[in-house]
């Protein structure tokens, strides 16, 4: 995993560096600036944007240098060069493109700088507005250029890497909650629910992933292949989402049926226990592309010892547990691939055997 991790960092890093020398290179030495130093700029800007906005960070940026060249060029032919018109243009422009955009900010951080810019240097230098522009749109389309052709990111690692600590905490804290069950210890059960409740982001940066995934393997031919494999984990994260949702439940369930002293079927925890290995199993053979022979029959055994939990006779609380182990089984077998009234079909057999 840390290989892994050390990997994406030294490509990132490899593509600030080539995108670097090739924007100033461009900008130089074919477009004749004497001094490119926003082309390099932009360039890594655009590499460093999170995955997934890298062709909207450019879009953005070549935005805000528009409206800071536009306000700042009325304002001083209006109010003249000094030190409270500078100020004033800045803040103009500043407002302005929160206005127009409200939170993007790399507009607004471009619009700012190129306000800056114009209102301090705009006296001393002419057409120092175009240069700007060339600078941002040679460093924007050099960046995009890199990570598309020359040294695109894998976007299954990426993937991989963010699906990781999901996986992890959903499979530590079922374990956990079938452990406070068999002990009946609610403590235990309300700190898992404390961890499960503590995922939002992971879950956040697991989604960025998912767009940087999506990103690469549209503008990088290196990686159109692997636009059935992102599809699938597009499909896989759905899931996830929806199963993290029922872990909560569950555990939300499994601490207030120990809060009021309800008996637990020993089948309870033994269910509980047997999903946590599912999901571990889902993400093991997911990397692999499946089958997910071993998943399903994790799961299908999951909902089997829920269903006999049941009919030993649960009391309200455990009764919810089991509809939401059940709800858990369902989702586990949708990110294997089966349809929703399919997987609902299987557990609602196996829970019935």
């Amino acid at each position: 995993m840390r290989l892994r991790l050390l990997t994406i960092i030294l490509v990132v890093a490899a593509q600030c560096g080539l995108a670097a020398t090739l924007s100033w290179g461009l900008a130089h030495d074919v477009l004749g600036r004497p001094a490119p130093i926003f082309a390099p700029s932009a360039a890594v800007g655009t590499i460093v944007a999170s995955l997934g906005q890298r062709a909207l960070r450019t879009a953005e940026m070549m935005l805000g240098v528009g409206l800071g060249l536009l306000v700042s060029d009325l304002l001083i032919r209006s109010i003249g060069f000094g030190p409270w018109q500078i100020g004033v243009v800045v803040m103009l422009s500043i407002a302005v493109a929160l206005l127009m955009t409200g939170r993007s900010g790399a507009l607004v951080a471009q619009a700012g700088s190129t306000a800056v810019l114009i209102a301090t240097f705009a006296h001393i230098e002419q057409g120092l507005e175009w240069k700007r522009v060339v600078d941002a749109g040679v460093g924007g389309a050099v960046g995009l250029i890199v990570v598309a052709l020359l040294l695109p990111v894998n976007p299954i690692r990426v993937l991989e890497q963010a699906v990781a600590p999901v996986v992890a905490t959903l499979h530590a804290q079922l374990q956990e909650v079938a452990q406070a069950l068999a002990e009946r210890d609610q403590e235990r059960a309300m700190r898992a629910l404390d961890q499960l409740g503590g995922l939002e982001p992971d879950l956040g940066r697991l989604h960025e992933a998912l767009a940087g995934a999506e990103e690469v393997t549209i503008i990088a031919p290196a990686r159109w292949r692997r636009r059935t494999d992102v599809e699938h984990y597009r499909h896989g994260i759905q899931q996830l989402d929806r199963m993290t949702l029922a872990c909560r439940a569950l555990t939300r369930w499994a601490a207030t049926t120990l809060q009021y002293d309800e008996p637990v079927p020993e089948e309870l925890p033994a269910a509980v226990e047997r999903l946590a290995e599912a999901v571990q199993l889902l993400a093991r053979e997911a990397r692999h592309a499946g089958p997910f022979d071993q998943t399903r029959a994790a799961v299908l055994d999951g909902a089997r010892l829920a269903g006999q939990a049941y009919h030993r006779g649960a009391k309200p609380f455990a009764d919810a547990m089991v509809i939401q182990l059940r709800t858990l089984a369902s989702d586990l077998l949708r990110a294997t691939g089966y349809e929703p009234a399919t997987a609902n079909q299987m557990v609602r057999e196996a829970a019935t055997a």
